[in-house]
């Protein structure tokens, strides 16, 4: 007796949810765009603290970032620095004190010409065609170049396990290991479903995200009605994060 064999797929429920994820939206052409963001540091100070903070604790929550209970093994992709550390060629005391004196949440800038990439032995890290700075965890051999040579000490070191130290797993996204170097990376997850990055929809406005290749986008908009800084700016990296202050 002839017959046929089938094969049976299973699929995980995150895979399921990329799936049908490809099916409703379009596909992105990363050749097409360039993301970028810019934060309104007033709009978001005026926030109150549990609203700023949530800002921080949603990519906690959504990209299983542990918490350790010592700040020498801290991971972080987002967290709050103060004006003078964070545009240290930008700060002088003659600055009005409401804008020393503002919180500036700090990411990966997603620089355009992102020294990171280039001292990867393994090409675990790139810039993807968009211009988001992204990585793969499992080609990371811990070397550190990457976090050597990034000038805005934007990447963290997964000293030990992080997994005992997730609060709560969020299971659609992947977790990391001991050894292994993370950051930002603009939720390119969440892009590709058609969404804002989770810091910007938590930010009630105070952060925008857009293609800065289209001149009729809100970022670009924004960016040409407003005056902006960007961190170091005399480093050449052209950083894709925007403050307005």
């Amino acid at each position: 007796m002839t017959g046929s064999a089938i094969a049976t797929i299973t699929l995980t429920a995150s895979q399921v949810e990329r799936v049908l994820a490809a099916f409703a939206a379009p596909a992105i052409d990363q050749q097409k765009v360039r993301w970028g963001m810019v934060i309104d540091l007033k709009k978001f100070n005026e926030l109150p603290l549990a609203k700023r903070k949530r800002v921080y604790d949603v990519c906690k929550e959504i990209h299983n970032i542990p918490i350790f209970p010592t700040a020498k093994d801290r991971v972080e992709w987002i967290w709050p620095a103060d004006f003078e550390h964070t545009f240290p060629s930008q700060f002088n005391h003659f600055l009005p004190e409401e804008i020393e004196n503002l919180e500036v949440p700090v990411l990966c800038n997603h620089c355009e010409n992102p020294p990171c990439t280039k001292v990867c032995p393994t090409g675990a890290t790139w810039k993807r065609d968009d211009g988001i700075v992204t990585m793969d965890y499992h080609r990371c051999i811990g070397c550190r170049y990457c976090m050597a040579a990034c000038p805005y000490g934007m990447r963290s070191f997964n000293w030990r396990d992080p997994r005992p130290f997730i609060p709560k797993l969020n299971p659609t996204y992947h977790t990391r290991t001991k050894g292994v170097v993370e950051k930002c990376t603009f939720c390119v997850e969440r892009l590709e479903k058609g969404l804002q990055p989770a810091c910007v929809e938590a930010s009630e406005g105070s952060f925008i995200f857009g293609d800065l290749n289209n001149l009729e986008s809100e970022i670009s908009k924004i960016l040409r009605e407003h005056y902006s800084i960007r961190r170091k700016p005399e480093l050449g990296t052209e950083p894709k994060l925007y403050y307005l202050i």
